[in-house]
C-alpha cells in the first residue's frame, strides 16, 4: 500500500527558497538600516561554543594633543598606539513545529499544511523582531543601572495630574533624546514607537507616508526616517496614575545579525495511526540566529543550552557596554 505523504508535496528546498520571502531580510528593521547583516556574522554564528568572541579595533584617542613639528633633529616624536577591545555575543538556536490533522483540513475546506507553509516566513520574521526589541529593552535596563541613563531623556510625569505638552511626545523631546548620541547624532535612520505616541506624532503633523513597493502611502516617517510601530515597545505604570511610552530611536548599524547554518532547516514526519487512524502531518523549522548590539558584552549564562529567552535578553545584568557612549547608537526617549 502506497501513502501519499506530506514529503511528497513539500519539497524541502523549494520550501526554503518560498520561506525566504518573509525571512528577517525583509523587516523594517533591515530595511531601515538599523540591523546590518555581515558575512563575519554569518561566520560567528557558525562557530563552536557558548560565547562568540568579536574582536574591534578602538577608536582614536582625540583627546591626546597631537605634535608639533621641530627643526631639531634630535627632538622625536612619540607614535601613539591603537588598541583592541572585544565584544562578546551569544546565538540563539530555535525551532517551532506544526501539527495538522488530515480530518481537520478535510472538514476547514483548505489545506492547513499549504497555510503553515505560507505563514512560517513571516513567524520567523516577526519573532526575530521580537528579539531586537527585548535586546533594546535589556541595554535600556543596563544604561540605567549601570551608565546613569545617559542614552535616555525621560520627561515623562508620574501622574495624570502632572502631564502636560511637556511630558509627551514633542520634536524638541526627541532632539533631546538624539543628541545624548553628541556629535553622532546624524546617523538616526529609524525610530520604534508604541502606537499611543504615533497617535500624538499623527496629531502633531509629525508623520508623512511615503509609497510602499505596492505604491500605496502606507510608510510613516518622521524628518525622513522611518518609523516602525510595535505596542510590545516598553510600557510601564507612573507611580501614582497613568503610563510612560518609551521610544527607541535608533542610528544606522546598531545592531549586527548574521545567521548559522542547521543540519535539517526544514524536518517533516507524519503519523499515519494518529487522529485515530486519520493521519497526522508535522512541519518543523531551525534557525540559529546571531543578533548583537554594537559595543556591548552579553555576560548572562544562558539557563538553556539553546542560548537566552527573550525574558533574559530584558535582563540589566545580561548586557555591558564597553565603548564610549557616542559608540552606540541607540537612544530612548520616554514620554507620557
Amino acid at each position: 500500500m502506497s501513502t501519499t505523504r506530506i514529503s511528497d508535496v513539500i519539497i524541502p528546498e523549494v520550501y526554503m527558497s518560498y520561506d525566504a520571502v518573509n525571512s528577517p531580510e525583509k523587516t523594517v528593521f533591515v530595511e531601515s538600516g538599523i540591523v546590518t547583516r555581515t558575512p563575519m556574522l554569518d561566520q560567528k554564528a557558525n562557530e563552536g561554543g557558548e560565547t562568540i568572541n568579536i574582536p574591534f579595533w578602538k577608536d582614536l584617542d582625540s583627546s591626546v594633543e597631537e605634535n608639533l613639528g621641530s627643526s631639531d633633529p634630535s627632538v622625536v616624536a612619540t607614535a601613539q598606539k591603537i588598541t583592541t577591545a572585544k565584544q562578546i555575543a551569544r546565538v540563539v538556536n530555535v525551532n517551532q513545529w506544526y501539527s495538522n490533522s488530515d480530518l481537520a483540513s478535510q472538514l476547514a475546506g483548505s489545506d492547513a499544511n499549504q497555510h503553515v507553509r505560507n505563514r512560517f516566513g513571516a513567524y520567523w520574521a516577526r519573532r526575530w523582531q521580537k528579539k531586537i526589541i527585548s535586546i533594546c529593552k535589556g541595554l535600556l535596563a543596563d544604561n540605567i543601572a549601570a551608565n546613569s541613563g545617559d542614552m535616555v531623556i525621560n520627561v515623562a510625569a508620574e501622574a495624570i495630574g502632572s502631564q502636560s505638552t511637556a511630558t509627551k511626545w514633542s520634536r524638541s523631546n526627541f532632539t533631546s533624546a538624539v543628541f545624548t548620541m553628541g556629535d553622532a547624532a546624524d546617523s538616526i535612520s529609524a525610530l520604534a514607537v508604541h502606537s499611543a505616541v504615533l497617535k500624538q506624532m499623527v496629531d502633531a503633523d509629525d508623520i508623512d507616508y511615503i509609497q510602499d513597493s505596492q505604491g500605496a502611502l502606507t510608510i510613516p516617517t518622521f524628518m525622513g526616517k522611518r518609523v516602525i510601530v510595535d505596542d510590545s515597545l516598553p510600557v510601564t505604570a507612573g507611580s501614582t496614575s497613568g503610563f510612560k511610552y518609551t521610544t527607541i530611536i535608533f542610528g544606522q548599524g546598531a545592531l549586527g545579525y548574521g545567521e548559522g547554518t542547521v543540519n535539517a532547516p526544514v524536518a517533516l514526519r507524519r503519523e499515519e495511526m494518529q487522529g485515530n487512524g486519520q493521519g497526522v502531518d508535522y512541519i518543523g523549522e531551525r534557525r540559529k540566529w546571531l543578533i548583537h548590539p554594537f559595543g556591548y558584552q552579553c555576560t548572562a549564562t544562558p539557563t538553556n543550552e539553546g542560548g537566552l529567552t527573550n525574558a533574559q535578553l530584558e535582563l540589566a545584568t545580561t548586557w555591558q557596554r564597553v565603548v564610549d557612549r557616542k559608540s552606540v547608537s541607540i537612544c530612548y526617549l520616554v514620554t507620557n
